[in-house]
Order: C-alpha cells, then sequence, then structure tokens
C-alpha cells in the first residue's frame, strides 16, 4: 500500500509512509485512528442531540448510516479496526491502546460503551419516530 507524501520523516522532510521510522509510522496510525475515533464521537453526538431534541433529518440518518458500516467493518474484521491490524505491524504491544491515543481503558472498552450508547440513541429514535405521527 502507497499512503501519501504529506507526512514527514524524523527530520522533518518529506516523505512516504514507508520511509518513515517504525515508531513514526506507529504515530500516525494512531493520530489517524484517535481522528476516526473523534469524528465517530461527533456523529454519535449528532445523533443523541438531534433525536432529544426531537429534530431528526437527513444528518441523523447518515450518521446512523455511519455508525451502522463502521460496525459491519468490525464485523468483516472480526471485531478489530482495519487501522488496529495495520498498527500491529508496528509494535509488539499487547496494551489495548497501542493503537489509539486514549486511555488504556477506555480503548479497552470501547466497543461496549459506544454500541450501548447507540443502541440507546436507536430506541429513542424509534420512540420518536412513533410517538411523531400521532
Amino acid at each position: 500500500m502507497q499512503w501519501p507524501v504529506f507526512c514527514t520523516d524524523d527530520a522533518g522532510n518529506m516523505a512516504t509512509f514507508q520511509q518513515m521510522s517504525p515508531a513514526l509510522q506507529l504515530n500516525t496510525i494512531k493520530a489517524l485512528h484517535t481522528t476516526v475515533w473523534l469524528i465517530f464521537n461527533f456523529v454519535l453526538g449528532y445523533i443523541i442531540y438531534a433525536v432529544y431534541t426531537n429534530q431528526i433529518d437527513y444528518w441523523v440518518w447518515a450518521g446512523v448510516g455511519l455508525v451502522v458500516l463502521e460496525g459491519l467493518v468490525l464485523l468483516i474484521f472480526r471485531g478489530s479496526c482495519p487501522l488496529t491490524i495495520v498498527a500491529r505491524k508496528y509494535s509488539g504491544s499487547t496494551k489495548d491502546n497501542f493503537d489509539i491515543f486514549l486511555p488504556n481503558w477506555l480503548a479497552k472498552n470501547n466497543k461496549l460503551i459506544y454500541t450501548t450508547i447507540f443502541l440507546l440513541a436507536l430506541m429513542v429514535l424509534t420512540y420518536r419516530l412513533l410517538t411523531n405521527h400521532r
């Protein structure tokens, strides 16, 4: 896989992903993984806000679709994020947060916490949809 050249090596020079040191490669993956995690937090936060305030719109459905798509990706990759699989090449760590800038307890319980929150939001969304049409 050829990564884009917007990355820099240890000396600050433009470099492809393959030209970076393993530590920098891992940190790049961790930064990307953390960014994706933050985006999904925003998506889930918006779903919760919109459902709570009963402002169900296109963006709610787009967010639900993104979360479902993420779930399908996790199913396809047997419960692991593809970025975790890539990061394994650059770390021998057994910690749950070796591939993301999160506290270990959160990285370990991430799927359980966010799946529970998402399912609760879906239950409230279903209630809103059923009661708004009466």
